[in-house]
């Protein structure tokens, strides 16, 4: 081989060796934009999603928008608000005063054993009752059963205030009041359940409509702050002439429990 074509060969070796090198380095240039504009991608996305996570976080809960809707009061309800709820005979001489929480174990007890009771005595003319619905286990073990089950006793009392009583039994019987911590009354089939129990609320379309559509939402909300501004602290809890009644584990003692504040 000549020195002039070993020359040549070796400058056409130099030149490709010189063009790898070339393509090679823009492969990695390239590489490291594809890299970075992914990066810059992910932390655009990141950033949006962590934003939008804020936003919604700030966005107001389903209760706090109805804190603000139209109060809608309940028919057989009085006071300016619609939380004064008597129930009874009118020319009945003392009221008794009934504290509860829906989710109320205690509460669900008292009624089990003296609920019956107590209806017969309000149907008799021997005292009417006043009801305060509180929601405060919706707070203290989290939850929204309370106040959907307190605005659905507003749609039964829009009823009747019969239909009233008996939906509120319902709630608590034995068999259809759900453990503390569990939040069956929170969804509103569950409420239906219940008040297909009560021959004046099963099948009762306009009931049903005021469930599903949280008709009675606010009000249930303005009868929370009536409890809270009762200054009773736990329930169940019996009043009756300002004075507290304690309350008796069968309908004989909450008998003489009652007689004996009906005298004084």
């Amino acid at each position: 081989m000549s020195s002039r074509n070993s020359q040549a060969n070796k400058a056409a070796a130099r030149e490709r060796l010189r063009a790898e090198r070339e393509a090679q380095a823009k492969k990695d240039k390239m590489r490291r934009q594809v890299i970075v504009a992914g990066a810059v991608v992910a932390a655009l996305a990141l950033a949006g999603g962590v934003g939008y996570a804020i936003m919604q976080s700030n966005q107001p809960g389903y209760w706090d928008k109805a804190a603000k809707a139209e109060l809608i009061k309940p028919k057989n309800t009085e006071g300016e608000d619609g939380t004064t709820v008597v129930v009874g005979k009118a020319d009945a001489k003392k009221t008794l005063e009934v504290y509860e929480d829906s989710r109320c174990p205690a509460c669900a007890q008292f009624e089990q054993a003296v609920g019956g009771q107590m209806k017969k005595d309000v149907e008799a003319g021997k005292y009417k009752l006043q009801y305060f619905g509180a929601t405060f286990i919706d707070n203290a073990v989290k939850g929204e059963g309370s106040k959907n089950a307190l605005s659905a006793l507003g749609a039964a009392l829009n009823v009747s205030p019969e239909a009233f009583l008996d939906y509120k039994a319902a709630l608590y019987s034995k068999e259809l009041h759900p453990e503390e911590t569990v939040d069956s009354f929170a969804k509103d089939d569950y409420l239906l359940k219940v008040a297909d129990t009560v021959p004046a609320l099963k099948g009762n379309a306009e009931f049903k409509k005021a469930v599903e559509d949280g008709t009675y939402d606010r009000w249930a909300l303005e009868m929370s702050k009536a409890f809270n501004k009762s200054g009773v602290t736990g329930t169940p809890t019996l009043k009756m002439d300002g004075k507290k009644i304690d309350t008796p584990g069968t309908p004989e003692a909450f008998t003489a429990a009652i007689d004996k504040a009906l005298q004084g």
